[in-house]
């Protein structure tokens, strides 16, 4: 191909020098010192270096930093066309290269998978979110990264770089999440030298279930503490402890911000800027970015808009109380996102200060396409949302004032969702290009030459971490650690930096999302329709010339009948290499699918006063199995506070002690269940037990006893999948509380002694079916 030799490749003279060496030889460097390394420079034929104030200043390092959005759309950024505010994200994009071909996979964790490793997420075992775990029979489907498949932040690091992280996480198998690991696939695990964030699928953004390094750690106690300024917070902290200490050393950042998924919160300030501003709806927003982003040149002048997906309602056909409250939703949207991009203005303005931002290489993506979780109405519930229950309006409109807050887990209709995906069609979830075609830009300075050009050739984001290696000079090693490692089979688009032309050599790519399937080669995409419960061989296919028609619109299966074979073989060719068989239809529904093997599967927990918080995910599932609680305690009169709580305010179940009366209770988003009992507890041992008796499909009976004494009560509407996004405490109820009748007593830690807590738990009816 043209663009291939070296001297042609402007980056070359900007890399890191320490970057080609290995790590013996990088300390022998180190000793060397600055003199010895510029005299071998001179022998080399290369000037020497300049002497600069600023030992950062040099050109002789390269920082590398990935920014991940979450489920933000392809249109939502400023420079691809939004009319909601980014203008520091927009400055990146006009002193770097828009890609406007770039293609993620449609959820959230194998996109992190790829991205960390170069490599198919299938191949790396993330065929799905790391909740899942469908078993053996499934194997890239376990969230298992195998430690053949190294992470860039091990490869980086034997090559003279420190690594951080902050943010979302979300790819160790949610049920290790435990205070006691295991660790080995947590980001210390991976290569990263510091993190700091959530490691979960999603993060409340007012009182997040925080980690650091290996640790679950408080919130902090800051007035107005928001999630993202927090982690921009640490990220800023970490790379100013490194450049003031290793100026010459090169680091990887890696921020996986919590925006703009579901919670969509913010300061009301942000959403009070858009007040008005989408009144006119979803309709005339959706044409208006479309002809902007023509202006803009991000999609091609006969590009064609996708129609209105069948489930999303004419915005003139709505009531007008329907109109008030889908605006402030996307009100709610749009100031999430420009919070989000101070923060990212906050980031550039400190390597700035350190005299770090032309030599650090910013790649900024989002994960997915734009959610369509929020439904018709759109959600102030996660947990219902998760759930599969959709919220009435007339609920969801008594919220109105409360959307944005942490009062609700806000997330838009579907409308608007169809909004963020302009010109495409579909959403998040999908292998249509609504849910796996999202903004890249690629901000480099002192590496490229083009500054606000588009680039329009495929990629994918495995081929980011490939670039990296490219541009620095690193090769992916055969062996990390003793372990031989699997090939990197990202394809590296540096050619395209400076050479709006150049070939990349990328000409195939297959996606598949819960027995969806895409593959992409030489300019045509076959996807398959399949219908849920029927055979996946008696899958439909769909092709798309995407050469000629940019938003994949025009199913040309009949003109060519001949390609689409090719193409559909082509897809079980890549399935085979990249481990995808078998398939599974299953998602949301894999929340309560747990093999034998894993952890959560025991019949039996015991867990101690004084034990950190606990994610919901590792947690017992209890779920549509008969089980006991059983909570010994010291009590004498006046006592009180929580014994065991799991969950918040939107959902989940608590035992508390107020005004000598004990009291459970159980909330599934809509219902709340109680047993209240007065005088049961007796001065001294007391032994409560919640004994639950699955009587049918998400539906029980709790009793309550203390000291083998039955004392109430009460039918239960259990949740289906998941009983809560926040996790179980001991003692104590952190972070939003289960129950109002203690909302205002803090954690309300319970001043008698608690021995342990209990769980026994029986296999269930419906548990592990598939």
């Amino acid at each position: 191909m043209e663009y291939k030799k070296k001297e042609e490749k402007p980056w070359r003279k900007y890399v890191n020098k320490f970057s080609m060496l290995g790590t013996a030889a990088l300390s022998a460097a180190m000793l060397l010192g600055g003199c010895q390394a510029q005299t071998d420079e001179a022998d080399a034929g290369e000037a020497p270096q300049a002497d600069t104030e600023n030992q950062a200043l040099t050109d002789e390092k390269t920082n590398v930093m990935y920014i991940v959005l979450d489920d933000s759309g392809f249109s939502d950024l400023g420079s691809y066309g939004s009319e909601i505010s980014t203008p520091n994200i927009d400055e990146l994009a006009e002193n770097g290269l828009k890609y406007n071909n770039f293609h993620a996979t449609p959820v959230c964790s194998p996109t992190r998978a790829s991205l960390l490793t170069g490599r198919n997420s299938h191949a790396v075992g993330m065929g799905n979110v790391a909740n899942f775990d469908f078993g053996e029979e499934y194997p890239s489907k376990r969230a298992r990264i195998p430690d053949e498949a190294g992470f860039v932040t091990e490869v980086l690091g034997e090559n003279g770089y420190t690594n951080f992280g902050v943010g979302k996480w979300h790819i160790t198998p949610t049920t290790e999440l435990s205070p006691a690991g295991p660790y080995d696939r947590w980001p210390l695990g991976k290569g990263f030298d510091r993190y700091y964030g959530n490691l979960e699928d999603s993060s409340d953004q007012f009182r997040p279930e925080l980690f650091r390094d290996n640790s679950p750690v408080p919130l902090p106690d800051v007035k107005d503490y928001h999630y993202s300024e927090d982690i921009v917070g640490n990220a800023e902290q970490y790379m100013t402890d490194h450049v003031s200490i290793r100026p010459d050393d090169p680091f990887f950042m890696y921020l996986g911000f919590g925006a703009q998924h579901m919670p969509h919160q913010v300061p009301e300030e942000y959403i009070d800027q858009y007040e008005g501003k989408y009144d006119e709806g979803w309709d005339v927003i959706r044409k208006q970015r479309f002809e902007r982003q023509k202006e803009l040149g991000i999609i091609p002048e006969d590009a064609e808009l996708a129609p209105r997906s069948p489930d999303v309602p004419a915005w003139d056909s709505l009531s007008e109380d329907q109109k008030k409250l889908y605006a402030r939703f996307m009100e709610t949207y749009a100031g999430f996102l420009t919070h989000t991009d101070e923060q990212v203005g906050k980031l550039m303005d400190s390597l700035e200060e350190m005299g770090e931002l032309d030599n650090t290489l910013i790649v900024l993506i989002s994960d997915n396409g734009a959610s369509f979780s929020g439904g018709e109405h759109g959600a102030t519930n996660q947990s219902m949302a998760y759930n599969k229950i959709p919220e009435e309006f007339e609920s969801i409109n008594g919220k109105y004032e409360q959307i944005g807050s942490g009062q609700t887990n806000s997330d838009y209709p579907s409308g608007w969702a169809q909004v963020s995906n302009t010109p495409f069609a579909k959403f998040k979830g999908t292998t249509h290009a609504g849910g796996i075609r999202t903004p890249m830009i690629v901000h480099w300075p002192n590496g490229t030459e083009a500054r606000g050009e588009t680039r329009t050739q495929f990629t994918h984001v495995s081929d980011i971490t490939a670039t990296v290696y490219d541009v620095l000079g690193v090769e992916a090693p055969d062996q990390l650690d003793g372990t031989e490692q699997m090939e990197v089979t990202g394809v590296s688009f540096a050619d395209t930096f400076d050479h709006p032309e150049a070939e990349t050599g990328k000409d195939t790519q297959y996606f598949e999302h819960s027995g969806k399937r895409t593959i992409y080669h030489d300019g045509w995409k076959a996807i398959s329709i399949h219908e849920p419960g029927t055979d996946f061989a008696e899958d439909e296919w769909e092709l798309y010339n995407t050469t000629e028609d940019y938003s994949e619109l025009t199913d040309v299966a009949e003109e060519h009948p001949e390609v689409l074979e090719e193409l559909i073989d082509l897809w079980h060719e890549e399935a085979e290499k990249n481990n995808v068989l078998p398939m599974s239809e299953n998602f949301l529904e894999g929340l309560a699918h747990l093999p034998e093997d894993n952890i959560r599967a025991k019949s039996s927990f015991t867990y101690y006063p004084g034990m950190s918080h606990l994610s919901e995910s590792a947690a017992p599932l209890t779920l549509d199995r008969n089980h006991e609680i059983t909570i010994p305690i010291e009590y004498q009169e006046g006592d009180e506070g929580v014994l065991l709580a799991l969950g918040n305010d939107k959902s989940g179940y608590t035992f508390y002690v107020k005004e000598n009366t004990l009291h459970y209770e159980y909330h599934n988003g809509t219902e709340r269940y109680t047993i209240t009992t007065e005088g049961t507890l007796n001065e001294g041992e007391n032994t409560i037990t919640l004994t639950f008796e699955n009587t049918g499909e998400n539906q029980g009976t709790g009793r309550l006893s203390v000291n083998g004494d039955a004392v109430g009560e009460t039918e239960i509407q259990t949740l289906p999948l998941k009983t809560s996004f926040e996790g179980l405490d001991i003692g104590k109820d952190l972070l939003y509380p289960v129950s109002p009748a203690y909302a205002e007593e803090g954690s309300f830690p319970f001043t008698g002694e608690i021995e342990k807590v209990q769980y026994d738990l029986e296999t269930g009816e419906y548990l592990f079916a598939e």
